[in-house]
């Protein structure tokens, strides 16, 4: 160990690494592999909304990239892509899958697997760079992208795309080691990455850039260095200008409606001391009758945790580079996790006041993936000082390896795909128009809108409504019109929006509610023509107004 620079991994060995966290990602998310068109989280409303976002991007950034943030839900507004997370980048990972099948369960889940193989490869090559051990990258691998928080997000994007966070540290090492323009851009363009593919963990990024910065340019008397300064600058203008066209709707959102999260807001997403021993690991399950209520899943794993706090104490003691990298990522940890405890625990409040992105956040808890991929790092010390004193390196190596990953092993919650109604694919057929689907679900049932988005992928109409994290006020105040469709007063707001079509799931209303719909759709069916009436979802074209 000690300064390795000029002993990086050579392309076999990426090539290699890469291939096995590709089976082992296989393999840690079976059967999802062998069904990717057919499977899906489409058990919950966040897992339908990312299979539908990332078809969305992937289809349009090549049909119509210009506007590619005008999604087509709550028409007729406009940008509404920046009603949640983007997940941009997810979708151009999913491009070619996505016109090879124009299958969004497929696209999706190929980005799925592909997070976990971008993540632990970029964790290998930081592990690789501080101890020039390949076994201890190994395993510090699969302790960061197969973590039991990573298996509870599934349904959920863009918190899989972790990758981008050591990669930016990787970058940042870089710098400070041979500060050049060259490298300069390198980190930029990691950070310019990660905001493309998670806004949280861009957020989280620049402030772990920014403590790294601090402390290895005063471990290394960097502060008078003039390429030093360069190079930070030449970052921060590239990661700025990278990120800017992905940010800049999310600040017109905010100074068009004053969306914003309060830092009360974020108290009930915050996490506590049981969300640090709360596992969706099969070898957890013992500890779940002791944690009892949890928030989050933020437990590290029994490798993770073990290694990466004996890696504070042998880097430590070594000193030297190691000295440093201990002092970093234990100080790193510790912030995390602090800031991980939300406004109650005061450091999250002064990063609210002094860090204008906070104001779009909600879930100081989400600070544990950064736990974890400090911990993660200082196990691989730790593995990588004891692979030195053993004979059979690479077999303790391997084994060590199989042992952490048996130990993450989790449950899984893929169904199968939902089968694409006719109704859909005869609306597909049709001109272009807007659609209402019905029933128009409250507020309090916003989840259910998203399987309204996810069946949208078959013909891409416009949605009237639609599920996000920030729901338009005028959607809200339209709803209980919509919601008595057909009627006098519904069809002509439907009339003045422009909207064209209407969706009828007869299924999801009680007897009564049902009867009473189509009694109406008897009544005005001089203003509402059937295009497709079998089964319990229904085609209607608003043709007219009363």
């Amino acid at each position: 160990m000690g300064d390795n620079r000029g002993q990086g991994p050579t392309w076999r060995e990426w090539l290699g690494v890469a291939i096995g966290y590709g089976v082992l990602s296989v393999v840690m998310t079976f059967p999802l592999a062998l069904h990717p068109g057919s499977f899906g989280r489409v058990d919950n409303g966040d897992g339908q909304f990312s299979i539908w976002n990332v078809a969305w991007v992937a289809r349009t950034l090549v049909v119509d990239p210009l506007h590619v943030f005008d999604a087509n839900i709550f028409y007729p507004n406009h940008g509404t892509l920046a009603y949640s997370e983007n997940n941009i980048g997810a979708g151009i990972l999913a491009i070619p899958v996505y016109w090879a099948t124009r299958n969004a369960y497929a696209a999706h889940n190929f980005v799925l697997l592909l997070s976990f193989v971008l993540s632990a490869v970029g964790l290998y090559a930081l592990v690789r760079y501080l101890t020039a051990s390949r076994g201890a990258a190994l395993v510090s691998g699969v302790c960061f992208a197969f973590c039991p928080y990573v298996f509870a997000h599934t349904p959920h994007i863009q918190l899989l795309m972790t990758a981008g966070l050591p990669l930016g540290l990787l970058a940042c090492h870089g710098l400070v080691d041979r500060p050049d323009a060259r490298r300069g851009v390198l980190l930029g363009l990691a950070m310019a990455a990660q905001a493309l593919l998670c806004g949280y963990y861009a957020v989280f990024l620049v402030l772990i850039v920014g403590y790294s910065l601090l402390v290895l340019a005063t471990s290394r008397r960097s502060w008078s260095s003039g390429s030093f300064w360069t190079a930070v600058s030449i970052a921060a203008l590239v990661a700025m200008a990278g990120a800017l066209p992905v940010f800049l709707p999310y600040f017109n959102l905010q100074h068009a409606v004053g969306f914003r999260r309060s830092v009360e807001d974020s108290r009930q997403y915050s996490a506590d001391w049981r969300a640090y021993f709360a596992s969706s690991a099969y070898a957890h399950l013992w500890m779940r009758g002791l944690v009892g209520h949890w928030k989050e899943v933020l437990f590290p794993g029994c490798v993770a945790s073990g290694f990466g706090v004996a890696g504070i104490v042998v880097g430590l003691r070594r000193g030297g580079r190691l000295f440093e990298a201990a002092l970093l990522y234990g100080g790193l940890a510790t912030l995390a996790g602090w800031a991980s405890f939300g406004p109650d625990a005061r450091l999250y409040s002064v990063l609210y006041s002094f860090v204008p992105a906070f104001s779009l956040l909600r879930a100081p808890s989400r600070f544990g993936v950064v736990v974890v991929l400090a911990l993660s790092v200082l196990a691989g010390i730790a593995v990588a000082v004891l692979l030195e004193k053993l004979r059979r390196r690479t077999l303790a190596a391997a084994l060590l390896t199989l042992v952490t990953a048996a130990e993450l092993v989790s449950p899984l919650g893929f169904a199968p795909a939902f089968p694409i109604e006719p109704a859909y694919r005869v609306l597909a057929s049709k001109p272009y128009g807007a659609v209402l689907e019905l029933p128009v679900f409250s507020y309090q049932f916003r989840f259910a809108r998203a399987r309204y988005m996810l069946n949208s992928t078959e013909h891409w109409m416009p949605l009237v409504d639609a599920y996000s994290d920030y729901i338009p006020q005028g959607f809200i105040d339209r709803t209980p019109v919509l919601a008595g469709f057909p009627s006098r007063e519904s069809l002509q707001l439907l009339r003045r929006d422009g909207v064209r079509y209407a969706v009828v799931h007869l299924d999801l209303y009680g007897p009564a509610i049902r009867e009473a719909l189509l009694l109406r759709l008897r009544e005005f069916d001089e203003s509402v023509k059937p295009e497709y009436i079998d089964g319990d979802v229904r085609l209607y074209e608003i043709v007219a107004v009363p």
